[in-house]
């Protein structure tokens, strides 16, 4: 499948908010409702959605189903992945019975790999691993906690070991911040045999879209854009045309 941009919406308290590199003390609110934004997001003729409940990124249990609900509503014909507090079966299963394509597991994954591997074994390519890292090593519990464990090793070992199929992988650092994505890292990533990539992070122009576009990389399937969509940096319909 062809390079996508992949715009996302951030959840608290129902609404649509951007952190700062995670940082919830530095948040943004949006008053257009989520659906609203999942409706023009299909409208401007994107293929894929990333949804994240930051309430349940933060708490570890979601609190935005009910917006969940309507975003996936109103953009019927959007593939839609959500992530965030998905720490058990039963919000895998919810999610899914709500009729959302893929489910970002982030916390979770690191802390219980056997967990990751009965959803894997369970729910296939539906599964995808929310990897999150500052300075090259894993971040959790809504980048609150970090660990020492090196983000590369790490999901070269889901790959090979658990049949991983796609990670969605955000620089902490980069993120919101409108300085690029970290290309050296996504280029490393790359070099895991069969996995599939996804960028996050850092995207604050055209050109930065572009720039990982011309990587060129099949398993590089997108890049998520949120911020810089919000804050009117970036046109979204532009972004479209220029990777059609």
């Amino acid at each position: 499948m062809a390079f996508q941009i992949i715009p996302a919406i951030d959840l608290m308290d129902g609404n649509c908010v951007r952190l700062q590199q995670g940082d919830a003390n530095r948040k943004t609110k949006y008053e257009i409702p989520p659906a609203k934004v999942a409706a023009e997001f299909q409208a401007a003729g994107v293929r894929r959605m990333h949804v994240v409940d930051l309430d349940g990124a933060f708490g570890g249990v979601p609190k935005n189903l009910p917006a969940i609900k309507e975003i996936r509503a109103a953009a019927p014909e959007l593939e839609i992945e959500v992530g965030g507090g998905i720490r058990n079966a039963e919000t895998v299963q919810a999610l899914f019975d709500a009729g959302i394509n893929y489910a970002v597991i982030g916390t979770k994954a690191l802390e219980d790999q056997d967990f990751l591997k009965q959803m894997i074994d369970q729910h296939g390519s539906r599964i995808i691993v929310g990897a999150d890292a500052r300075n090259g090593k894993l971040s959790t519990r809504g980048w609150t906690v970090d660990s020492e464990i090196e983000a590369v090793p790490y999901l070269r070992k889901l790959r090979e070991e658990l049949g991983l199929e796609t990670v969605i992988f955000t620089d902490i650092a980069h993120d919101g911040m409108f300085t690029g994505p970290n290309k050296a890292a996504y280029e490393e990533l790359l070099k895991i045999d069969g996995l599939k990539v996804i960028a996050s992070g850092g995207v604050g122009s055209l050109e930065h879209i572009t720039d990982l576009a011309a990587l060129n990389n099949a398993d590089l399937l997108g890049v998520i854009v949120g911020k810089a969509l919000y804050d009117g940096r970036l046109s979204l319909g532009d972004a479209v045309a220029a990777l059609a």
